[in-house]
Order: C-alpha cells, then structure tokens, then sequence
C-alpha cells in the first residue's frame, strides 16, 4: 500500500522549484504583436532605440521662461503649437505659450503654470509671473523616462497593460516572447459525463476540466481538454503517453491518492525521469495532491472534487505555469477583514477556507462559508479564502485576518 510523504505547502513549492530549476528548458521562442502581448512573458531583454521623451517637454499650460527672470515681467515671443517644433527662442525677459506635452522652446529651463500669471495688456504681449520658479520647474527632460540603449524591460516579464504602452511609446511592435505552454487537462472517473449531457443517478458532470482550462488561459498557458478517463490504468497509461507528446505540462484530476483505483501515482512515475517530487501535502483541501517531474516536464495529480481541485490548481499549479514560462507569478490580490465568528482546523494542516463579506461602519468582515471539498457552489458564494496557519487549531471572532480575494 502507497503512503504519502507529506510536505508543507513551503517545503512542496521549494522541491517543485528546485526539480523545475534543474530540468531542461522546453519552451520554444516566437513573436507576437506588442498590442496582444498582455500576460506573455518576455523571452529576451527589449532595449531602448532612442531616449524618451525625445525633446524637453511642459508638464502644464502655461509660459515657459528663464528662470532667473522670475518673478517678473515678460514679454511673449509666440507660442509652441502641439506636436511643433518651438520657433521661437526664450531670452532674459520672455517668455513663450506652451501647452502641457508641448516642446519647451531653447533658452527656457522652466514653465510657469498659466493660474500664476497675470496678463498686461489686451492681446497678452506682456505678462507678469508671481512666483519664483527654480530651473527644471513645470518641465520634463529629454531621456528623463529612458536612455538610448537602456534595458527596459528584462526577459521573464510578464507584459502588463503599462509595458506594452511603453514598448509602442518606443515604436516597439513586436516582441520575441516565449511560447504558451500546453497543458494536458485529463480528468478521470467512471461516473464523469460532458457537462451538455443528462446525467442519470450516480453520474457527475466533469467540469474540473474546464474549470481549469480557464485557469490555464489565465495564466499564459493553452489548455489541451482530454475526455475524461475511466477507472482503467490502461486508459491512464494511453493518455500520459499521449499528453507527454503534444503537451508541456500534464495534470492529472483524481486518481492521485493512495487507494487500489488510484492509478496516477504509478503512471507518473512510468512517464519519465526523475519522477514524483512531492506527494502529499499539509494542505487542506488538497492532501493528496502529487507533483512530478517527467523528461524536463512537470506533472501534477490533482484532488478530483471540484474545490480541491481549483484550490490546488491556483496554489500549486499556476505558479509553476509561469515558472516554466521563466516569469514570477502574479502576487495575490489581498485584503484585510474580521472574521464574523470563530473557525476550527486540524492543527497538523495549512487550511484554507472560503468567506464571504459583509461591511457595516465599523468595516469589512469576512463570514466563513461552510461547504465541502465536493460542492463547488461554496466557491460561487466566496469573494476570498484565508488561511489557518499550521500550528493553530482555531481563529477566534473578531480577530483581524487577511483575505486571498478569489478575483
């Protein structure tokens, strides 16, 4: 009889990194369009062609002078038109009409704020400014963002909205980043019919699958939906040999505990070198979850009720999606709440349950949310998940907790 060799969740994510670290890259490289690159992942730094901005230019309406003229009167020399080169040049005593963005003419090291000025006459030919302005004021310097041939975004960056506005401010229109990574999604049991089917007594939907397609596309990868197997290790077989051909990483739902119809710990360790890494983990739910590495490719054998599944999946699989992207994962989107009433645990587990919230003036409260591993209707009801540390048997009402917002 199998047993697992449990780790804590700190101990299972150190020895899946480290196996991860020493296995053979497998992503390919292509380029894409800077515009659809949210969410990849850089596979070569991006160098600056020119410096940015490429002229001096006002950061509001107003005149751009000498500052060693203020305060004082000035005379206006003309003004700076948007997207124009200054046609002008500021000596002691002038000043020039800028708008904000504008090119701040030669001659002026300063802009003073148009509310700060006093016009002299009719048609503005005079002005008077009413402060002191220190040289630089109102005005942003050529290269002050980024240098000629500066590193502005390293390879392993996951592309946000603001590192493709940056990359197209350069004229950057493609970038070289890696390859999605293909993630077999094989779900197994012989009660488990497509989710557009009737089911009959003692039948389920399989909707782990998609469930986790969603996730994968999510973070970076492109899921590969087997149909679901049944309780046959020859079936099981079949499909690892199918998934180590046409996909990157394999996970594995059900069939990952230590019971005679649980064939995925034997399968794994029959697809490749060097083999289960970590199963079992002190972590509730999700206990018998099982990690591998296979021929340079991870492996995971997942819980098959739906909210152990999801919640193994979001802690365990989807950092390891971006780590074989060669990215950091994402942070956790967080917040702080009060727990409304008191929440028992198993000492010996990190357990994660699921809340909702309430608000009143005194703040957010998070309400525990009592359901089970195998009703996914708990999740749909949740806003958050906090965790009772290992160690502590009881989180007690009132106290101050923080939330991983489901998002």
């Amino acid at each position: 009889m199998r047993s697992f060799d449990l780790n804590t969740p700190v101990q299972a994510l150190a020895k899946m990194n480290a196996a991860l670290d020493a296995a053979p890259r497998i992503l390919t490289r292509e380029s894409v369009s800077t515009e659809n690159a949210r969410d990849r992942v850089l596979a070569e730094d991006v160098f600056s062609p020119v410096a940015l901005p490429e002229f001096r230019r006002s950061t509001v309406d107003g005149y751009a002078v000498r500052s060693t003229s203020t305060p004082g009167v000035m005379r206006v020399v003309g003004e700076v038109r948007m997207g124009e080169v200054a046609g002008v040049h500021v000596n002691v005593g002038e000043a020039a009409l800028v708008h904000t963005g504008g090119y701040v003419p030669e001659g002026a090291d300063a802009v003073v704020m148009l509310e700060q000025t006093l016009p002299l006459d009719v048609h503005t030919t005079r002005v008077q400014t009413r402060s002191r302005l220190m040289s630089g004021e109102n005005v942003i310097q050529a290269g002050e963002d980024v240098r000629a041939g500066e590193v502005v975004v390293h390879a392993g960056t996951r592309l946000r909205e603001q590192e493709l506005a940056g990359l197209l401010s350069l004229g950057i229109t493609k970038v070289t980043v890696v390859r999605r990574p293909r993630v077999a999604l094989i779900a197994s049991g012989d009660e488990l019919v497509a989710p557009d089917q009737p089911t009959r007594l003692g039948q389920v939907r399989n909707t782990n699958a998609p469930m986790l397609a969603s996730l994968i596309r999510r973070n970076g990868g492109e899921p590969l939906v087997f149909d679901p197997l049944p309780d046959r290790r020859l079936a099981f077989e079949i499909a690892a040999e199918r998934a180590m051909k046409e996909a990157d990483m394999v996970v594995f739902m059900a069939g990952s505990s230590v019971g005679e119809r649980d064939f995925v710990p034997d399968v794994v360790n029959g697809m490749g070198k060097p083999g289960i890494v970590v199963h079992g983990i002190l972590f509730r739910p999700g206990k018998p979850t099982l990690f591998a590495v296979a021929d340079g490719k991870a492996v995971f054998g997942l819980p098959g009720n739906p909210i152990s599944a999801l919640v193994t999946a979001m802690f365990f699989v989807t950092p390891t999606l971006w780590r074989i992207q060669g990215a950091e994962p994402p942070p956790f989107a967080m917040t702080t709440a009060v727990l409304s009433e008191d929440v028992k645990s198993p000492r010996d587990l990190e357990h994660w349950f699921p809340v909702r919230f309430t608000g009143d003036a005194a703040g957010l409260r998070a309400v525990p949310i009592s359901t089970k591993s195998n009703l996914i209707f708990g999740m749909v009801r949740a806003a958050g998940m906090v965790c009772v540390p290992i160690g502590v048997d009881r989180l007690a009402a009132g106290s101050e907790v923080q939330v991983r917002l489901l998002i």
